[in-house]
């Protein structure tokens, strides 16, 4: 049988791709396995902030008309990149066990973000990042800063900044751990919905890809994400809103899930936890968004939304 992987066109994209691609070919030698790479909006944009454009789905929809076209069988995807509703038909059939879901700092004579200097100019494209990184150093300068992570690396010295944060799974993906002055604790700066993991695209109604995928999910991966997206869901979250949410399955088997709502200049962080049956997944990603939109995130929200329409008219 063939099968055809969609992916971006970026190293570490197609880094994922291959990884996927050897992952099946390990388990069904038999399989033709090709990689297709498609170029999406998001790469198309490369000096635009994402948050301007349309945010989540710039690194998707493409590979999805594909899918559903018929011309690719499966898509593989950052998760943090998937928008948490999917066209009807798909479906991600397997999330692969993930890897470190934080974020790192990569700075000049590697620094910690408490040694870094007064004012110090930090590059990030993330509103996420921005907001918790000047709940912790309001006196950082944030600036905005796209590609990938070898672009960002070297925007780092171009651009005169003192430090890039970028998420610890595509940095040790691409083997650029030696380049990580700090790994930031989830205390200061929670990470995206979904990061750190991959999330394998399917049509639901292809039963045969669909059942060579089973050997690649990973359970508690997979529910911990369905917990995250379930939280962005009723937060009716993106890009354009600074949202943060880790989902984790400790020894005893229960699903414990933090979640963050912020403003933009991250004078206000609304922060939550919640633990429950890993089986209740969606279910407890629903009830602490709940819970952090009765404690004020409703109003951060309703403001940044009123922003973003003014901004637009």
């Amino acid at each position: 049988m063939v099968i055809r992987i969609g992916t971006r066109g970026s190293p570490l994209a197609v880094w994922q791709a291959n990884w996927v691609q050897e992952r099946l070919t390990q388990a069904h030698p038999r399989l033709n396995i090709s990689l297709i790479k498609i170029k999406t909006k998001g790469d198309k944009l490369i000096d635009v902030n994402l948050e301007k454009v349309g945010g989540k789905g710039l690194f998707v929809k493409e590979i999805e008309e594909e899918l559903l076209g018929g011309q690719i069988d499966l898509a593989v995807h950052s998760m943090k990149d998937v928008p948490v509703q999917l066209p009807k038909g798909l479906h991600i059939r397997s999330i692969p066990r993930r890897e470190d879901p934080g974020d790192v700092l990569i700075s000049r004579d590697h620094l910690t973000l408490e040694e870094l200097p007064l004012g110090a100019k930090i590059g990030t494209s993330s509103l996420r990042r921005k907001a918790q990184l000047l709940s912790y150093r309001p006196d950082f300068h944030i600036v905005p800063l796209r590609g990938n992570v070898d672009t960002r690396l070297r925007k780092l010295d171009s651009m005169g900044l003192d430090g890039i944060v970028l998420a610890a799974a595509g940095v040790k993906r691409m083997r650029l751990e030696g380049s990580i002055s700090q790994s930031i604790s989830p205390e200061v700066c929670l990470p995206a919905i979904g990061q750190g993991a991959l999330g394998i695209e399917t049509r639901i109604a292809d039963e045969e890809v669909n059942q060579y995928l089973g050997i690649l999910d990973h359970e508690a991966t997979h529910m911990s994400v369905i917990a995250e997206r379930a939280f962005l869901r009723r937060l009716e979250g993106g890009c354009q809103v600074p949202v943060a949410a880790l989902g984790g399955v400790s020894d005893r088997g229960m699903l414990m899930l933090k979640g963050l709502v912020g403003t933009l200049d991250g004078r206000k962080l609304i922060k939550g936890g919640i633990e429950g049956e890993i089986e209740k997944a969606e279910e407890l990603g629903m009830d602490l968004a709940e819970s952090l939109l009765s404690q004020g995130a409703d109003e951060v929200l309703r403001e940044i939304y009123e922003r973003e329409i003014a901004r637009a008219l």
